[in-house]
């Protein structure tokens, strides 16, 4: 039965509201004014009683779902989780929201690829594929078939400075996420291990952390990325075994480490044992400054994917592993999964050795310049933050508005974005800001409109928001 007539108060509780309503339900639920088995209000009739936007609602229901006081069954609601301790994830990696029944919603929550002729280049990728078939296909795949591809991945990273590495240096895996997880059950050991990372980062993290029953502490950031004397009072604190950073496209400030902070960073991971892994998931095409792995080639997992600039359908990505590391990297990927599908797989590499994988990924970055060009020509006259080439920027909400306050009132004229504290560790805190994404996949008429909305909106914040 759904408890329609919970409504707490959420003044009661100081802090950001999707706290607050977190430690609301942890109360009731305490108490016994929600019983175990009782269906709490849907998110978005939660979200309107209590006056804040259904993403405050959502993300404290995936924090007590995370803490097991919540069970989330898709198709049916959420749920007080019975008493019994529940085994595996507690919750969906990403809330996905069906925009089928809004159609007036511009989403620039993710940054969507725009079809550049993607169907075309795969169609005509697997019917050459499907030409050459033959018995292997019906066998496992392996990992020494998978050579041919991890050379084309060479090519594929030859704008990156690197250091040196080779086709045996490389492992596979099914996209970025795989990959953080690839490299955890390579690198972690003991019951309780911890991974250092940004105190503001992709959520995926911390989910891929949780089904190796490790911690993630977040370590500050400043505007050019984690800082060094933060990084080694986390060391010196927790004794971590991995950092994982993003020094060339942070997600989500759009920040950009330089050479000397990367420098500083590796020296840090040298002293205190820590392997480190340098997500370029959302990584601009080309780089002028020497990667992590080209600095502490000994230490550095380099993770990469064709997500963000081909096809995120195909869930391809990849490993370059530490010196004398690839077949440890390329073994553990073995355990779990033997290797990549054969359709996976053969079309990553039909699409690499045609030059159809390179020239989609030019036609995406035209779009997103485009896109970019728009944002900031909007939005140019408030502190935004972007690079060019990267699909999102980042922008610090001018005094007077509440991240919460301003996404509420985004959506209520039909554009939805992501606030800072979807991007914050459970214990963290984040600043008043909000990540807009470029969003190829929209018409670029409703994205300039979207565009102009969220600028009229930050030019005019709330008269009666205490500042």
């Amino acid at each position: 039965m759904t408890d329609t007539s919970w409504q707490p108060d959420l003044d009661s509780h100081p802090g950001p509201k999707y706290l607050a309503l977190t430690r609301a339900l942890r109360e009731a639920i305490r108490l016994g004014e929600l019983a175990p088995g009782a269906q709490l209000p849907t998110v978005r009739d939660l979200a309107w009683r209590l006056h804040v936007t259904p993403g405050t609602v959502s993300r404290a229901y995936q924090l007590a779902t995370q803490e097991g006081l919540l069970a989330a069954t898709v198709g049916r609601g959420t749920f007080v989780a019975a008493r019994a301790p529940r085994l595996g994830p507690t919750q969906a990696l990403f809330q996905e929201r069906d925009l089928s029944d809004e159609p007036w919603l511009v989403d620039l929550r993710s940054p969507q690829l725009p079809d550049v002729g993607q169907g075309a280049a795969f169609s005509a990728a697997m019917q050459k594929i499907g030409q050459g078939l033959d018995a292997a296909w019906q066998d496992y795949p392996s990992q020494r078939g998978e050579a041919p591809l991890r050379a084309a991945i060479c090519g594929w990273l030859s704008d990156r400075l690197l250091g040196t590495f080779g086709p045996e240096d490389i492992a596979l895996t099914h996209g970025g996420q795989n990959a953080l997880l690839l490299v955890f059950l390579c690198c972690l050991r003991g019951d309780r291990p911890v991974i250092l990372t940004e105190d503001l980062a992709y959520p995926g993290i911390r989910h891929a952390a949780r089904l190796v029953r490790a911690d993630v502490v977040g370590v500050e950031i400043d505007d050019e990325g984690m800082l060094p004397d933060a990084l080694e009072a986390a060391c010196r604190r927790h004794g971590a075994q991995i950092l994982v950073l993003t020094p060339e496209a942070q997600n989500p400030t759009a920040s950009r480490m330089g050479a000397t902070r990367r420098a500083e960073i590796a020296a840090i991971a040298r002293r205190y044992d820590l392997q480190v892994i340098e997500d370029d998931c959302y990584s601009i095409t080309e780089s002028n400054l020497p990667a992590m792995r080209a600095i502490a080639p000994e230490r550095t997992w380099y993770v990469g994917s064709m997500s963000k600039s081909v096809s995120a359908a195909l869930r391809f990505g990849y490993v370059v592993c530490p010196s004398g590391m690839g077949e440890a990297g390329r073994l553990t990927a073995q355990h779990g999964f033997f290797a990549l599908a054969r359709p996976v797989s053969d079309l990553a590499l039909e699409l690499l050795e045609s030059g159809a994988a390179q020239e989609i990924r030019r036609k995406v970055q035209e779009v997103f310049a485009s896109r970019l060009m728009t944002a900031v020509n909007a939005l140019g006259r408030f502190d935004i933050r972007w690079q060019a080439g990267l699909p999102f920027l980042w922008v610090p909400l001018p005094s007077g508005w509440r991240a919460s306050t301003f996404a509420r009132q985004a959506e209520a004229e039909g554009v939805l974005i992501r606030q800072a504290d979807e991007y914050a560790l459970i214990h963290g805190r984040a600043p008043h800001a909000l990540r807009i994404a470029l969003a190829g996949a929209i018409p670029a008429d409703r994205y300039a409109s979207a565009v102009a909305t969220l600028a009229r909106l930050l030019g005019h914040p709330p008269s009666d928001m205490a500042v």
